[in-house]
């Protein structure tokens, strides 16, 4: 039986018994391994993803967006409460790092890649005091904002991307971790006419982790961050040439429980998509190694193929000295 539609779906021949296994309320620590190809700072660098038996899998569609029960865990027990939703965030951008590396949702197997404009390597600008990403940066797998779909609250469409986390604990993650985490939050912003959402969570295993249950307690706990936040998703494009963003609700963050509802809607988008309920992806390739009732499930040796076709690990380029300038702004 497939491990990942169990989360997704809860397919319909399990028991009530068996399936309250799978409630998101608990918690498992997965172990996935990670396999680079080509040449890391180079266009065909590439991080693909294996299951802890080594079966190539897709970050965005094998990986539960729940973190589901398992006895032996690595976080003590006393450090989560119970009843916390927990779901996993797939790690693509370590903080203080600038190179932007994505999800790659229109390739098989979805690897992670950095992103390419107008044929450059895109990294994020420093733009003081702001190093990098300020946070460690990813994405929920199993999410996707629906570019059909027009938000209620933003009056504005999905970006056709997996949902983006910002996890504001203190230990620097690298790029392909999977990681569970507390949702606190959310801020939406606008970009090019598109609802783009932005998660703000916490590493459960982060020593702040239990005594940070929400957005209030971010601003009381961690003073400035949020603002700081607030300040880089305005300007990061504006080295670029480009204006400010614009964010929803002047800028302010909603609290946890509308982050969760948002969640678990762009859920319910990725369900149709992965069942081509949804006929319009948007070029996202759906192929997956898991999910029973997907008509993109892949065999094991095709999912191989795919890894074996890319090309083999090498030496990292060098990265240009102008990652490391730095960008003034007048406010």
């Amino acid at each position: 039986m497939c491990s990942a539609i169990r989360a997704a779906f809860l397919c319909s021949q399990f028991s009530r018994k068996t399936t309250s296994v799978f409630s998101p309320h608990l918690r498992k620590m997965v172990h996935y391994q990670t396999e680079p190809r080509g040449r890391a700072n180079s266009p065909d660098y590439r991080i693909y993803f294996k299951s802890s038996d080594g079966k190539c899998i897709s970050p965005f569609h094998d990986i539960p967006l729940y973190a589901a029960d398992q006895q032996e865990s690595d976080v003590p027990p006393k450090k989560i409460k119970t009843n916390e939703i927990l779901f996993n965030m797939v790690v693509e951008v370590p903080r203080w790092s600038n190179a932007k590396m994505e999800i790659a949702t229109k390739e098989p197997l979805n690897p992670i890649k950095q992103d390419v404009k107008n044929g450059k390597l895109r990294y994020v600008a420093n733009i003081f005091p702001h190093k990098g990403y300020i946070w460690n940066y990813g994405a929920l797998p199993q999410t996707w904002e629906d570019p059909s779909h027009t938000d209620q609250e933003t009056k504005c469409c999905g970006d056709n991307d997996p949902i983006d986390v910002c996890e504001i604990g203190s230990k620097v993650c690298a790029t392909g971790q999977v990681i569970q985490v507390k949702v606190l939050g959310i801020l939406a912003l606008i970009d090019e006419g598109e609802t783009d959402w932005k998660v703000i969570a916490i590493n459960i295993e982060d020593p702040d982790a239990s005594s940070l249950n929400s957005i209030e307690d971010v601003r009381k706990m961690k003073p400035g961050h949020l603002e700081a936040t607030v300040d880089w998703f305005k300007t990061y494009k504006v080295p670029d040439g480009k204006p400010e963003n614009r964010l929803a609700f002047g800028g302010q963050f909603k609290d946890k429980d509308f982050a969760v509802e948002v969640i678990k809607a762009t859920h319910s988008f990725w369900k149709a998509l992965v069942l081509r309920k949804k006929m319009k992806g948007e070029g996202i390739i759906c192929q997956n190694s898991s999910l029973c009732d997907s008509p993109f499930r892949c065999s094991d040796a095709e999912a191989h193929a795919v890894l074996q076709a890319a090309p083999e690990y090498g030496e990292p380029l060098p990265v240009s000295s102008e990652v490391d300038k730095w960008h003034f702004i007048t406010k």
